[in-house]
């Protein structure tokens, strides 16, 4: 059937900002949804909070507002846009639970406004946990023993009907947010009264546990014609009881015989179509005991899911795109596949390779928390490797990660002799659990011992126990031929080996070790150019080469023969641009928005990009992005491979964070281009004490202070210079190991924690109270223009990822900006920068000190250029391959400014136990953003977006350490005029003369909890010095955040909370869409043409 003509309009929800369970995924779908809709013919106006995202850009949909995610702020823009239909099935739980409010409030129906993608009825069969068990039972679909709950009254009756142990599942949520798994009646209490809380419609399902089972995951597509089609099956290699999101994934199945793939294929079908899911795609679940072969289903996801961006990168299929066609009328047969144009949207996806997805997880920067796996999500990014068996995929996928693991091989930390050991770390749910069979076959455990324990098909043991016995074999070969190892390897057994995945550095890294000798990933690298051992290239084309194909959307692989060697060839000029990798904490979506801008720059220009990448989840990875698209490890081998395949294209490193920065260096030394700023430049503004020769060659002020190589130089560094210190290791990402130290005991804990003194550490004097800031600048090698400054809200000692930040400066003089402006301008003319370059300033007493500089686009270049209007990753782009910048002034302007404010979301309700606590080192997952022609409604609208509404307080609770005293104090004082209702701890109290304020019991973390409970406190500020939190404080705010308080520990932030309270009493800010700002020409904060200044 045609498209609809009814409707011209269509709101699209996004996601917001990176969360643990809701990451970059939802761009990528939101962003083919939106190209989707447009290249249709329809108007799209595009909702979300995200300033990091490719979505948001302004050129992705025809108005583009900036705002939070609520209903009552999506009702604004819908009274402003008067949209015909609203599609929310692109935008994850976040966008479906927002319309599902604003459909039951009777706002669509008010202002006419349809629900397209999936109906009301469909999203609450599937998202309510009753009336999606009781639509299952209609069908006479198998389900676990389960019952519903909305209060804990009867949970006792129920727990003891299904038995122990109890799987908890709230409704409407992400990631698995309040799930968990209870042992016994009170830890069920506990994960209960969690999962209420968490749950937004108060539904709770109690279910019979089925840990252990296979799980597998059904990515379906279902049109009004009835025509249904499956566009991937997923495999758990994890058994039920972990989260999908924390699970190892290979596609297709491997496991399950035809016959039992069309029965959950037909599962699928009744399912969806009994959902009434009737436009769009959907995820459905199941379980199988792997004993007798019964399945049950667990859940189903009426909308595009984080699997489904994992389903798209592995078949192909754009399953984004076409739900979003779908959604506006169009059936499967009436879409045409991209990549075989010649065949329909109906052709189900065939794979000839295996794919296989490795969560990454970050539980380093969250001291205290438990480590297990369980039901809810803790990962924070995800790598997938493409290979033609599943070792070659797995073991990619392995060194894809970027933690130091070469492949599947031993974790030196963890190796052990203890049968025992091994035996109880098969039965943990731990994030080593995988990479742990190899200890265990190492201890002697056979395949069927760790099945049992593990919970792991055997199928996926017998694979990984042939890499496991080659290491052993490769071990004793080097054992025999010592430092001549190399020459016993033959091209054949060389082959071999990399048709098993194993990796160049994994080769050297087990011939040293068996050979006592040391090998270097050049020296195997030599070796196989010499042998000609290199790999081919292969077509990622949804059909399995049964049609003619054009497909740019490539992975390597020496499984496949020569004649499958079937990459296409270009002409024009040829540009690398290597991307970020998997997400994590201090590297994400903001280093693949600066990738894709990048390629789509090149384009522009009339150059081939070439992408290079392995995170399923980005809009980097589409395959309509660059001109190729290599799904591939960015390490050393897999670059220099595509490099020499692609005959020597020059290298764009500045874009994708630090993962290629680290590259940078071994790329250039094997004789390849790198775009832009020189390596050695790099160098000069990575490694922390060549950067301090600069700066004292410049004569620019830095905080005092010295780069130690060992322990005994450490301690006399930080004797000399005074504590508080701050310490800082070179080439770090995310403020990785920094930490602010306070006294010599301390100082001596961190070195004894085991970060390398020989690679040297930067030990500066902690500047308290000191006002951070960020610039940002694009230098040609003559020219400099500052694309953004950015005062920090938290004071300098909190990584910039995790401070609020407004943009233009708020409190700083314009002396001093222009201070740190020259500043900028001679340290990239001293470094010679083409490209990108972020430089980190402390002001403290009107005096402009150097913290660091990154020679790269940093995490705020999207922030920046929402704010401004003005494109500078692509400008960037256009100087890294030659133009001036006075050649491209003309793509930026002075205009009229208002405020646009940056602000962080903390992940400190996914890691119980840990400390809630802010640092130089970061913990962010994700930003949003807020604008608003005053500061202090900007600094709103960005706390409303992430989901905390200070500025509705009507409680504060104070708390502080001793030496905050004089902090809390003035914060009384501010919030005493306000209106609102004032608390303060116990121990404040005995401290600070407060008389007429009530006491808060903070005795014990029981206590706490219940005033909190009791007293339904809105706001805790809780202050203490910078990684220095005693007992008391951290049960205070981990109560407060357990409970879905909003916490803040900045005294800077509180007093910005409170401004912003204050300012909500006189005016607000209505939403206003990033294309009418900017074409009204009121907001921008890019220095005018004249401040581009010759260095």
């Amino acid at each position: 059937m045609p498209k609809r003509s009814d409707i011209s309009k269509v709101l699209v929800l996004g996601a917001g900002p990176i969360r643990i369970g809701q990451a970059c995924e939802f761009d990528y779908s939101g962003t083919q949804a939106c190209k989707a809709l447009k290249d249709e013919g329809y108007e799209v106006v595009l909702v979300n909070s995200n300033p990091a995202t490719i979505m948001t850009d302004p050129g992705r949909a025809t108005k583009t507002y900036i705002e939070p995610l609520t209903a009552d702020v999506v009702r604004e823009i819908i009274e402003i846009e008067r949209p015909d239909a609203l599609l929310p099935t692109v935008g994850g739980q976040t966008a479906l639970n927002v319309a599902v409010e604003l459909a039951n409030s009777g706002c669509l129906q008010e202002l006419g406004v349809e629900l397209i993608g999936a109906s009301l009825k469909a999203i609450e069969v599937a998202e309510d946990r009753e009336l999606f068990k009781a639509k299952m039972i209609e069908i006479g679909m198998p389900l676990p023993k389960s019952a519903v709950i909305q209060s804990l009254d009867s949970i006792q009756e129920i727990a003891q009907e299904i038995g122990f142990p109890v799987i908890v599942r709230p409704a409407f949520t992400l990631g698995g947010s309040g799930s968990g798994t209870a042992h016994d009646y009170d830890e069920l209490l506990r994960v209960c009264a969690d999962g209420l809380q968490a749950s937004p419609v108060g539904k709770v399902l109690l279910e019979e546990s089925i840990i252990g089972w296979k799980e597998l995951e059904f990515e379906v597509v279902r049109d009004k014609a009835d025509n249904f089609i499956v566009v991937c099956s997923i495999e758990n290699v994890d058994p039920m009881g972990i989260h999908t999101g924390d699970s190892i994934t290979v596609a297709p199945v491997q496991t399950l015989s035809d016959p039992e793939f069309q029965i959950l294929r037909d599962a699928s079908k009744k399912i969806i179509s009994a959902v009434g899911i009737d436009c769009g795609g959907s995820n459905i679940q199941f379980a199988i005991n792997p004993i007798n072969g019964q399945f049950v289903v667990i859940e189903m996801n009426p909308r595009v899911s984080r699997s489904s961006a994992l389903a798209s990168k592995a078949t192909g299929y754009p399953i984004a795109k076409v739900a979003a066609k779908l959604a506006v009328g169009l059936t499967l047969d009436e879409i045409r596949n991209d990549i075989v144009g010649d065949v329909s949207a109906c052709f189900e996806p065939v794979l000839d390779y295996v794919v296989t997805k490795l969560p990454r997880f970050e539980f380093g920067k969250f001291s205290g928390s438990c480590e297990k796996l369980g039901t809810q999500m803790k990962s924070v990014g995800e790598a997938m490797g493409i290979g033609s068996t599943f070792q070659e995929s797995i073991q990619k996928a392995f060194r894809s990660l970027e933690l130091g693991v070469t492949g599947f091989a031993e974790i030196k930390g963890r190796a052990s002799a203890d049968k025992d050991l091994w035996k109880q770390r098969m039965l943990e749910r731990s994030r080593f659990r995988l990479i742990d069979v190899w200890g265990a076959f190492n201890a002697g455990l056979s395949v069927d011992e760790i099945k049992e324990l593990s919970s792991f098909d055997g199928w996926f043991l017998d694979g990984l126990l042939e890499i496991f016995e080659i290491d052993r074999r490769l071990k004793g070969l080097a054992l025999a031929a010592g430092s001549d190892v190399l020459s016993a390897l033959t091209r054949e057994e060389f082959v071999a080996l990399k048709k098993l995945g194993f990796g160049d550095a994994q080769i050297a890294a087990i011939f040293s070790e068996g050979s006592d000798s040391d090998i270097s990933e050049d020296a195997v690298y030599e070796l196989r150019k010499s042998l000609n051992v290199y790999p081919a290239y292969r077509m990622v084309d949804t059909c399995a080469s049964e049609f003619p194909t054009t497909s740019n959307y490539l992975y390597s692989s020496y499984g496949a023969d020569e004649s499958e060697d079937v990459a296409p060839r270009h002409n024009s000029q040829k540009v690398m641009i290597l991307g970020s990798g998997p997400n994590r904490i201090g590297q994400g979506i903001e280093f693949d928005y600066c990738c894709v801008q990048a390629s789509l720059c090149l384009k522009e220009i009339g150059m081939t990009p070439i992408m290079v990448n392995c995170n399923p989840e980005t809009v980097s990875t589409d395959y309509d992005v660059s001109s190729k698209l290599y799904f591939e490890p960015i390490t050393l081998e897999d670059v220099s491979n595509i490099v020499l395949r692609e005959d020597g294209p020059g290298i764009i490193i500045q874009m994708g964070g630090q993962t290629p920065l680290k590259l940078a260096s071994s790329l250039s030394a094997r004789g390849f281009k790198i775009l832009g700023t020189s390596v050695e430049s790099i160098h000069l503004a990575e490694d922390r004490d060549a950067f301090i020769g600069l700066l004292n060659k410049l004569g620019l002020k830095r905080p005092a202070g010295a780069v130690a190589y060992s322990v005994e130089e450490a301690t006399s560094v930080a004797s000399t210079i005074g504590y508080p210190v701050l310490i800082r290791p070179s080439y770090v990402l995310g403020g990785r190991a920094m930490q602010v130290v306070h006294t010599p005991e301390q100082l001596q804990k961190f070195l004894n924690a085991g970060f390398a003194a020989a690679a040297g550490v930067l030990i500066d004097r902690f500047l308290t109270d000191a006002i951070e800031v960020d610039v940002d600048a694009i230098s040609d090698g003559v020219d400099t223009v500052i694309a953004g400054v950015m005062e920090h809200v938290e004071q300098a000692g909190i990584h910039s990822g995790d401070s609020s930040c407004f943009m233009p400066p708020q409190s700083l003089s314009a002396r001093i900006v222009d201070q740190m402006t020259a500043i900028t301008k001679a340290i990239a003319a001293e470094l010679e920068v083409k490209g990108f370059l972020n430089i980190q300033f402390a002001v403290q007493d009107d005096e402009v000190y150097v913290i660091e500089a990154n020679p790269r686009a940093s995490r705020t270049i999207p922030f920046v250029s929402k704010a401004s209007g003005v494109p500078w990753a692509s400008i960037g782009t256009r100087v890294i391959m030659g133009e001036s910048l006075v050649s491209l002034s003309h793509l930026w302007q002075e205009r009229a400014t208002c405020v646009a404010v940056k602000s962080p979301v903390l992940p400190f309700e996914k890691f119980r136990q840990s400390a809630v606590t802010l640092g130089p080192e970061m913990r962010s997952t994700g930003e949003v953003m807020g604008i608003a022609p005053e500061a202090c409604c900007a600094f709103a609208k960005a706390q409303k977006g992430a989901n905390r509404e200070t500025r509705e307080a009507k409680s504060v609770l104070f708390s502080s350490a001793a030496q905050c005293l004089s902090q809390t104090a003035d914060l009384i004082a501010q919030y005493s005029t306000l209106g609102v209702k004032i608390y303060i701890s116990d121990v404040l109290s005995n401290n600070l003369f407060a008389p007429g304020l009530d006491v808060i019991d903070t005795s014990s973390a029981s206590a706490i909890r219940r005033e909190l409970e009791a007293k339904q406190i809105d706001l805790i500020v809780s202050l203490s010095l910078i990684d220095a939190l005693d007992e008391r404080e951290h049960n205070l705010r981990r109560a407060g955040v357990d409970l879905g308080r909003v916490v803040t520990v900045s005294f800077t932030e509180a007093r910005q909370i409170g401004t912003s309270i204050y300012c909500g009493q006189v005016h607000d800010a209505a939403p206003v869409s990033l294309q009418d700002l900017h074409a009204q020409g009121v907001i921008s904060f890019v220095p005018p043409a004249k401040n581009l200044a010759t260095t």
